[in-house]
């Protein structure tokens, strides 16, 4: 199973985006485009990007009726996007509706993963504004196993959990791993944190990096640091 870093290009513009990348004159990242780009600028966004030869993470994190998240997918099949996401927490059938319209006539699909909880919750607020008493681990765990049984390729989940996610669901179930952050860095906004070589040895296949190559004085010299740390 290939592991590799996504790059979160949490930015609001085209122009800044493909500056951005116009750092990288060899390497061709993984990109994580998110709510803000993709709203602010659209489907657009992706063709350039893809023109760069990129590969690309749509990261729009879908919840609602199936119905509605079946037809949503099946207009983001017609992208030329590599993985897509939607919440765990939309339940089972809607996250089967969710891969029926994203799966073209021919079979093909871009990969799709659930998103478990937020590397941004914590347990108090799991519970004080969610009203989820369980324990995070069981919730992650219960919301990966039903991931898996709607037929979805992995999940979103901090890389802390990635482990036992792989233990629940099998060493084929792709863990996606944001809140990755390195030994040096600060955490931001992320609660459930670690380090690259860390998500590693924990399991993460994919990890998602922003801030920290994003806004470094480097970013390629960050994101290299990153491949190394993450890949050996």
């Amino acid at each position: 199973m290939n592991k590799d870093v996504i790059i979160a290009c949490d930015f609001n513009s085209k122009e800044e985006t493909l500056n951005f990348l116009d750092h990288f004159k060899e390497e061709k990242p993984y990109v994580k485009i998110g709510m803000e780009l993709f709203y602010a600028v659209g489907p657009e966004i992706i063709y350039a990007i893809k023109q760069r030869g990129h590969r690309i993470f749509l990261d729009l994190k879908l919840h609602d009726i199936p119905n509605t998240v079946k037809k949503a997918m099946a207009v983001l099949s017609s992208l030329d996007i590599d993985m897509c996401n939607l919440h765990a927490a939309g339940t089972i059938a809607m996250m089967e509706a969710a891969m029926e319209g994203l799966t073209r006539s021919d079979g093909s699909r871009p990969m799709l993963i659930a998103v478990t909880q937020l590397t941004s919750t914590s347990q108090e607020r799991m519970e004080q504004d969610l009203m989820i008493q369980a324990p995070m681990q069981e919730v992650v765990m219960h919301y990966a196993e039903n991931a898996k049984k709607a037929g979805l390729d992995g999940v979103v989940c901090s890389p802390l959990e990635a482990s036992a996610v792989k233990k629940v669901c099998g060493c084929q179930f792709l863990t996606v791993t944001p809140g990755v952050r390195f030994a040096d860095g600060e955490k931001g906004d992320q609660i459930r944190v670690t380090t690259p070589a860390k998500a590693r040895e924990l399991g993460s296949d994919y990890i998602v990096v922003g801030r920290p190559i994003t806004q470094a004085a480097d970013p390629v010299c960050a994101y290299q640091r990153c491949i190394k740390e993450f890949l050996g």
